[in-house]
């Protein structure tokens, strides 16, 4: 019996369900109940009626599930699993940040802690940031953080002036503008499509700029053609499975590595094994004090009920 072949035998004896994100190891996609980003995971954490949530992703996204389904047991394979994203907006300093500009609507990308989650008035993910930034009165002046990117984005597609926190994400701001522009001479028929949280010059010449649920999305409208995906490389297993005839090209970055794409250290931390150790010996299990639960529960579930 192989160890794919046990962690199903685990998931039914122990009545659990594993959720992995898009940029998971493909072994570890290819073992999950559910693969999404960011918003639909939160989507699916919130109505999981097992008894265990195996959360193959990062630490932010497994606290989300400790948040929405707090009477379920919630593990993350690797503790070491984190964001940099996340990590670049520490709680004590936005508490100060977020004091300075009492009026202002505060709207977080989810990719934070659960005490940023609980300083907010609203969540958003790359899918429905546009919708949920548009949903507050024009009047209101509105504080975004932490990644200034996908703030930028925001700010040009719907004209809000908006004060933004100086996070990002070293994955997406990995991308080289002089190579992917060497590579989409060379594939002149490629067309190129970027994560919002990639720098502004990558999204100037990007064709279509979506969450990596919107961007599966976009290819399986053009089921045969060319692309340059400028987003974490994990997202090619599902995309590639979804849209087989499609030839796919990862983005290239500034320094090589072994695959001259970006990868997540952090997503990639997570391994098939400790998929297996942790659902095996239940833990390291995702704790959430509930005074910070319950504060972070009320933006996530006003994103939730905006994006219905």
């Amino acid at each position: 019996m192989d160890i794919k072949q046990k962690i199903q035998l685990l998931k039914a004896k122990k009545n659990a369900v594993i959720l992995a994100h898009y940029y998971q190891r493909p072994e570890i996609q290819e073992v999950a109940d559910y693969v999404g980003d960011s918003l639909g995971l939160s989507q699916k954490a919130a109505a999981v009626a097992a008894d265990i949530i195996v959360f193959a992703g990062v630490h932010f996204m497994a606290e989300t599930a400790k948040i929405l389904n707090p009477t379920k047991k919630v593990l993350l394979p690797d503790l070491n699993a984190g964001c940099s994203l996340a990590d670049s907006c520490p709680p004590d300093a936005f508490k100060r940040f977020r004091k300075l500009y009492p009026d202002h609507v505060v709207v977080t990308y989810i990719n934070c802690s659960a005490e940023i989650k609980a300083m907010s008035d609203l969540v958003c993910t790359s899918s429905n940031a546009l919708k949920i930034i548009s949903s507050i009165p024009e009047h209101k002046p509105i504080l975004f953080a932490p990644d200034k990117n996908l703030g930028k984005y925001i700010i040009k597609k719907t004209g809000r002036d908006m004060l933004l926190w100086d996070g990002s994400c070293i994955v997406h701001e990995a991308f080289s503008i002089d190579k992917l522009l060497k590579v989409s001479r060379q594939n002149p028929d490629a067309i190129i499509i970027a994560h919002p949280e990639s720098e502004e010059h990558i999204l100037q010449v990007a064709q279509y700029v979506g969450s990596t649920a919107g961007m599966i999305a976009f290819v399986k409208q053009r089921p045969y053609n060319k692309f340059i995906v400028a987003t974490e490389v994990g997202i090619l297993h599902e995309m590639q499975k979804e849209v087989p005839k499609a030839t796919l090209i990862p983005a290239p970055i500034e320094e090589d590595n072994t695959c001259a794409c970006s990868e997540c250290a952090f997503m990639k931390v997570n391994t098939i094994q400790k998929l297996y150790d942790c659902l095996l010996f239940e833990t390291p299990e995702i704790t959430v004090t509930e005074r910070i639960r319950k504060k972070a529960l009320i933006p996530i579930e006003r994103m939730l009920e905006i994006s219905k």
